[in-house]
């Protein structure tokens, strides 16, 4: 049985300075190119017989460089919605919202193009893209290209935890981790690897 192979996309401007970027489609910076060139090395070895990644251009731009060919464009691994947050820091939520804490309190709706979503919709969706993922895993390792929180979500429902236990999982940009089974039982195999 393969692993699901979770890299994070390289550094974004957006990123850098947390900005809350969901589906505005900001490129990587120089830094986010070479950590998106520096997972290669980390990837030699793996008999990677998929990859899929986020339609985003940071997502897509990361695995390109990173050395693979997308097979699959998922929408389903577009970062959270972040609806009327998109762009902003948590610090600059807070102002308004004392405490404000993403895991527990969500975010407002935005505009048409960022209405926004629950953290149990991005686990929907991330339970779709896995039941999509699970069948190749008998052949080899699926590659999977996205985002820090729907990686992170994805992480909770691969081990059956409810969405929001992806708190628990620290995710940095142009990171490599790993997702398999131990005695057939999901397992992080390893996680948040620095290239």
């Amino acid at each position: 049985m393969g692993e699901i192979v979770v890299l994070r996309h390289g550094e974004t401007e957006w990123s850098r300075d947390r900005r809350h970027t969901g589906r505005t489609d900001v490129p990587l910076t120089e830094r986010g190119e070479r950590q998106a060139r520096a997972l290669g090395p980390l990837l030699a070895g793996r008999d990677i017989v998929r990859t899929v990644s986020s339609p985003a251009l940071r997502a897509r731009r990361t695995a390109e460089l990173a050395g693979l060919t997308a097979d699959e464009l998922d929408p389903d691994l577009w970062e959270w919605d972040y609806g009327g947050y998109e762009g902003i820091t948590s610090a600059e939520i807070r102002e308004g919202r004392p405490g404000w804490y993403l895991w527990a309190d969500g975010v407002i709706p935005g505009d048409a193009e960022h209405p926004g979503e629950t953290v149990e919709r991005v686990g929907e969706r991330c339970d779709a893209a896995l039941k999509r993922i699970r069948p190749w895993l008998e052949r080899g390792d699926v590659a999977v290209v996205a985002h820090g929180h729907v990686l992170r979500v994805l992480t909770a429902r691969w081990l059956g935890l409810e969405p929001a236990a992806g708190r628990l999982f620290a995710l940095h940009t142009g990171t490599m981790s790993t997702l398999g089974t131990e005695h057939g039982r999901p397992v992080i195999t390893s996680w948040n690897v620095p290239a």
